[in-house]
């Protein structure tokens, strides 16, 4: 199961959050069991979230929701409070599979089987075209252009495999969500969304062999549908930002950019070709050896690292950051790819 930082903006009130959970969902489990609080503070400690406990029960904050425990006699309720229906799903979906890992079933009420699974956007084509030496941008048009734009820097497409219909993910009778199979499981890479205007977003799309994500993106025609689901993988960090990232993060180092004017800087290595506005930025240094950059750099109390590239130079970061002595919370390291296995 992903975290909460890969499937939406990661958890916490920003302020309004808290008056704005008008939608809810609630079901319930037929017996009393230690097990479902057990596992849901499990769950909560992992992913670094707080846990708040009373006389009835507990509650967790994630994903800018609220998920409760409520202790009955017999058996136990569950209810999710959210801002919106989508939130309301992830967060069920999640709630099914925590408890379905200690042996425990969740009767929702009002489920809605056969729904597209939450957070899904069906968007149309609207262009594809080459941009610098190494990039395809995807436009896709669609009424939750401006959602899948905020919140999250990426967002997984949803692709069929060459010659199929598209069959889409839908809500399951537990609550979770029933992926196609076989001949019609879908290709499901995850990009950055490099612009969001109005109804449209862009997606970069780095050029490589042997990508299922390219071949398609040479071969679709202007109005086909593409499954669209997030945002995900985190949004623009407070404080001064130090951006590190090899070519594949280079789209996401561009937005970053521009959502944090005057407080950002960027290492790169990557094409120069591919710099596009960034080119001649003073901010912006090119180099061959990320690692070593991050070594030299010099933390600051107010200062945030974003690092992505490939796993093992990712694993190598959380070194360099450890060693350089980063409070919690100053830095966001990722792996965009793996040495055995490339983008898209």
């Amino acid at each position: 199961m992903a975290t909460p930082a890969m499937q939406v903006r990661a958890g916490g009130e920003d302020g309004t959050m808290a008056h704005l959970r008008n939608r809810r969902a609630e079901g319930s489990i037929d017996r009393a069991s230690g097990a479902a609080a057990a596992a849901l503070k499990a769950r909560a400690a992992s992913w670094s979230l707080p846990v708040t406990e009373g006389p009835e029960g507990l509650a967790v904050t994630l994903w800018g929701a609220e998920l409760r425990l409520i202790a009955l006699d017999p058996g136990m309720r569950i209810e999710i409070l959210a801002p919106e229906d989508r939130l309301v799903g992830i967060v069920r979906e999640a709630a099914t599979e925590i408890m379905a890992e200690v042996g425990l079933t969740v009767a929702w009420t009002a489920l809605e089987v056969g729904a597209l699974a939450p957070g899904l956007a069906l968007m149309q084509v609207a262009g594809v075209r080459q941009v610098g030496a190494n990039f395809t941008h995807l436009r896709l048009t669609g009424p939750d252009a401006a959602r899948l734009g905020q919140g999250g820097l990426h967002v997984r497409l949803l692709l069929p495999q060459a010659g199929r219909q598209a069959v889409w993910p839908r809500v399951g009778p537990s609550g979770r969500t029933v992926w196609p199979e076989g001949a019609d499981a879908l290709h499901r890479p995850v990009y950055t969304v490099a612009d969001q205007q109005g109804d449209g977003i862009e997606i970069a799309i780095f050029r490589h062999a042997d990508s299922p994500t390219c071949d398609w993106a040479d071969r679709v025609a202007p109005g086909a549908t593409v499954g669209v689901m997030g945002p995900g993988g985190g949004w623009c960090p407070e404080g001064r930002l130090h951006l590190f990232g090899d070519q594949t993060a280079l789209p996401a180092i561009a937005r970053l950019m521009r959502l944090a004017p005057g407080r950002a800087t960027a290492v790169l290595r990557c094409d120069p070709e591919d710099l596009g506005a960034l080119a001649g930025d003073p901010a912006v240094t090119v180099t061959d050896d990320l690692c070593a950059a991050l070594r030299a750099w010099r933390p600051g109390a107010e200062d945030h690292v974003w690092f992505a590239a490939e796993a093992e130079e990712a694993r190598t970061a959380r070194r360099i950051l450890a060693d350089h002595g980063l409070a919690r919370g100053q830095s966001t390291v990722a792996a965009y790819w793996t040495a055995d296995r490339k983008p898209g």
